[in-house]
């Protein structure tokens, strides 16, 4: 069974794959009128969402197929306290596929191991976004033309911007890619990333503190708003929420071609002069997003043809099991009755598989 947790669950060749469908879908509309028929979507939105329920809602129609499930957790039976497991085995008997959106790190990654149908995460907490590095990979690739060779500047909340880590995911698999880090202290991209993805792969990485002095060397500038909803303290929120604003006057420096993405929704991180711009990119990133679902969905199903019938759970890798406890408290695995899975890091520690923080000391 062929899901997709995380970017790097897909091949460089698959995420080709999409990428060329989605292209050809675009180019040949009526061809794909139909091909979902008969199959049904089940969209399990436990956060709120509009881009991202309504793209894959729309992306199954257009497929001509059929979309269950439910856009608010509180008028499902997660009320009266239904786990994530027997949620998604309860939804495996109606649907032939689950885009997912949950509050807890790594909740799509438990839904994995128990359902019988492919199951895409739709967003996990401030864990992992993949259909919006999809998203991100088509529109880079329809506005520059390659996904080589680029210098992205990524800006405002690294630290919780799932869109972000799982971005630079699929761009560490790439050649000549430089990644600019423009944030305050207290929103930098986590360590982890910097080690673990960028330094591993040999990828350039600078952190400056304004976009200005280096607007003249992006390819692309990747902008995100401070989210409140990640922050405990709301003074600390309120402290941080301004702090990068972009303007017509700050790209005056920029090349012609850059392209300015924004994976929504925004506040006031892009002012809306800024919309007039031929470079801002991030309403036709939105567009984007509808295609590439249709082609991931397309390609799930082709990839999942059989239903497993082992019995649950069912892990996709080798883990440590059990015997070690995560400390982030966001993590699906401190507040469901789900098995403890941890990597060991090339440094002896060890990571939890579902939010990627480090196992509590003994």
């Amino acid at each position: 069974m062929k899901h997709l947790i995380d970017t790097t669950d897909l091949s460089v060749e698959q995420t080709q794959e999409i990428i060329d469908l989605a292209l050809d879908i675009i180019a040949n509309r009526e061809k794909y009128r139909s091909v979902c028929s008969g199959k049904k979507l089940a969209t399990l939105f436990y956060e709120p969402s509009t881009r991202t329920r309504l793209s894959f809602t729309s992306a199954m129609m257009e497929l001509g197929g059929n979309v269950i499930g439910f856009s608010d957790a509180a008028s499902s039976s997660v009320s009266k306290g239904e786990t994530v497991a027997d949620t998604v085995r309860v939804i495996s008997c109606f649907a032939d596929i689950i885009a997912m959106r949950h509050f807890k790190e790594g909740a799509p990654l438990v839904a994995s191991q128990y359902a019988n149908i492919p199951i895409i995460n739709a967003g996990d907490g401030s864990h992992a976004h993949p259909t919006q590095t999809l998203t991100d990979l088509l529109t880079i690739r329809r506005e520059l033309g390659r996904l080589d060779n680029l210098t992205i500047g990524f800006c405002g909340d690294l630290k919780f911007g799932r869109t972000v880590h799982s971005l630079i995911k699929a761009l560490a698999r790439h050649t000549g890619i430089k990644v600019i880090l423009i944030a305050p202290d207290e929103l930098r991209l986590p360590t982890y990333l910097r080690e673990e993805v960028c330094d591993r792969n040999g990828i350039p990485t600078v952190e400056v503190k304004t976009m200005e002095e280096v607007m003249p060397e992006l390819d692309i500038l990747y902008m995100t708003r401070v989210q409140q909803e990640r922050f405990l303290d709301r003074d600390e929120f309120e402290r941080l929420r301004d702090s990068f604003i972009l303007t017509p006057e700050k790209l005056a420096t920029a090349k012609k071609d850059m392209i300015i993405l924004h994976p929504l929704p925004r506040v006031n991180e892009i002012v809306r002069a800024v919309d007039n711009d031929p470079r801002a990119a991030y309403f036709r990133q939105v567009e984007n997003g509808k295609f590439v679902r249709m082609a991931l969905i397309c390609k799930l199903l082709e990839w999942s043809p059989e239903r497993p019938t082992t019995p649950t759970p069912r892990f996709a890798e080798e883990y440590i099991v059990n015997e070690h406890t995560c400390t982030n408290r966001n993590c699906i695995s401190t507040t469901e009755d789900v098995d403890t899975l941890f990597h060991r890091t090339e440094d002896g520690s060890f990571r939890c598989a579902y939010c990627e923080a480090k196992a509590k000391t003994k």
